[in-house]
Order: C-alpha cells, then sequence, then structure tokens
C-alpha cells in the first residue's frame, strides 16, 4: 500500500480513494450543515411562541445560543488546492485520519509548498513487463509484495531524471484498483522541509507512452504522523538529487 496501513481493508479506505472520500466528505458536511441550520431555526421560532413557563422560554434560549456558538465554531477547511482541501479535510476527521489524538484535538490543517505549476510534468513512460516481484520493505514486519511495473523519465527544471513506479499485487486484486500504480519518491528536502523518509504519490496505469506527475499532490506516510502504521520504505532507486519544493511538508 501506499501511505501506511493498519489492514488491508484500511489501506483501500485511506490510501487510494481519497477523490471519492473527498466528494463524501463534502456531501456529508454539506449535509450535517443543513441539520444544524435547520434546527436552530426551529429553535428560533418556537422561542417566539406563547410559551407556558419561564423555564421552557429559558431552556429554549439557552439551546440556540449553544447552536449557534456551535455553528460560529465551524471553521472552512484550510488549502490553496482541491487537493489540500480534500487532505485536510480527511485529517481532520477524526474517524479517518491517522493522527494521533493529542495532534488531532488542535488540528487546523497540513503544511504544504505553495502550489507550482513548474512541478506539473509530462514524464516518459516506459513499461518493464519482465520484472520479478519482491518483497517491498516496510517500517516494520510486513513485506508487501510490489513489482516494477515501469520507469518514467522527465526534466525538472533543465534537468533529467527517472523514477521507477511500482504495482501492489496484493491491492491490483481489489476492485477499484485494479489500475492502480505506486510511485513514492526522495529528494533533498527530505528531513528539512519535507518528511525524512520520503513522500508518496498515487498514479493509474497509463494509456500510451506518458504519465502526468504532479509533485503538489506529494503526500507523506502515515508514519510520519503516527507510528502505529506500517509504511512502505522508499527504495533508494528512487532518489531525486534535486529539491522539490511541491506537495505535503514535514509534520511538527
Amino acid at each position: 500500500m501506499l501511505k501506511s496501513i493498519g489492514s488491508n481493508q484500511a489501506v483501500s479506505l485511506k490510501l487510494f480513494g481519497r477523490y471519492h472520500k473527498g466528494r463524501a466528505l463534502r456531501y456529508k458536511s454539506a449535509h450535517l450543515l443543513r441539520r444544524a441550520v435547520g434546527f436552530t431555526l426551529q429553535s428560533l421560532t418556537r422561542a417566539f411562541q406563547p410559551v407556558k413557563s419561564k423555564g421552557k422560554w429559558l431552556a429554549l434560549l439557552a439551546l440556540f445560543v449553544v447552536c449557534t456558538s456551535c455553528a460560529q465554531d465551524k471553521r472552512p477547511i484550510q488549502g490553496e488546492t482541491e487537493f489540500q482541501k480534500e487532505l485536510n479535510a480527511e485529517y481532520k476527521d477524526a474517524s479517518k485520519s491517522p493522527l494521533k489524538a493529542k495532534d488531532s484535538k488542535n488540528f487546523k490543517g497540513l503544511d504544504f509548498f505553495k502550489f507550482d505549476s513548474t512541478y506539473v510534468i509530462i514524464a516518459n513512460f516506459k513499461r518493464t513487463p519482465n520484472e520479478k516481484s519482491f518483497k517491498m520493505k516496510t517500517t516494520t514486519d510486513r513485506r508487501p509484495i510490489y513489482v516494477k511495473y515501469g520507469e518514467l523519465s522527465f526534466n525538472l527544471k533543465g534537468e533529467a531524471f527517472k523514477l521507477n513506479i511500482y504495482q501492489n499485487q496484493g491491492l491490483m486484486e481489489k476492485e477499484g484498483f485494479e489500475d492502480y500504480l505506486f510511485l513514492p519518491f526522495l529528494d533533498e528536502t527530505n528531513g528539512l522541509e519535507s518528511y525524512g523518509g520520503g513522500r508518496y504519490l498515487d498514479a493509474r496505469i497509463p494509456i500510451g507512452n506518458t504519465m502526468q506527475i504532479d509533485f503538489n499532490k506529494a503526500y507523506n506516510p502515515y508514519c510520519a504522523y503516527n507510528d502505529k502504521y506500517s509504511c512502505p520504505i522508499v527504495p533508494r532507486k528512487n532518489y531525486l538529487k534535486t529539491r522539490v519544493e511541491a506537495g505535503v511538508k514535514a509534520f511538527n
């Protein structure tokens, strides 16, 4: 898996369904907001109707104040791009977030490099069909089976680079992830502005011999936030001898 896993099911839900989850989160948030507003307005309407006792009126008034206060405490999801907003929404949701309880309590948003179109590139894709599968090292004793699926060659700020892209042999058997590819990488921001263990990118099997790589969507493995997860260790062959100032920064 990519980000990290506590279980195979968690991998599918947490790591690879981000965009669908993002839309689901937005729908759920809007739905809850409508319910909250509706309840507040109903309470306000009843408060102006004749009441039989002072206690009942005070109770309704208190309930209105509480609801209004909660609505005011709602803060918009932070983020410069749709990807950043969706990732922040996921991490803000305690039922889906990899954050520890102490970090989740005061979480406002992840730190990102500023979006830079320079890091949205078109790479040449070369399929490598005769590669042998191997057990990829992780931060735990878990050893998922991967295979090198292909090679990506590209130019970044005038320099030529190459990255290997992988396919998780267990994940490809799950519905919806048959064409999922894993692109982990290291760069010279690791341990400084970005997470020391490297970052990940999601990809799909391309049609043709090119693939778009958007480093602005690079994210940290879950292990960057919580050591209870098991995360693939980025192969040294995927080290880029340059600074990739895009995507998620280190978590403090």
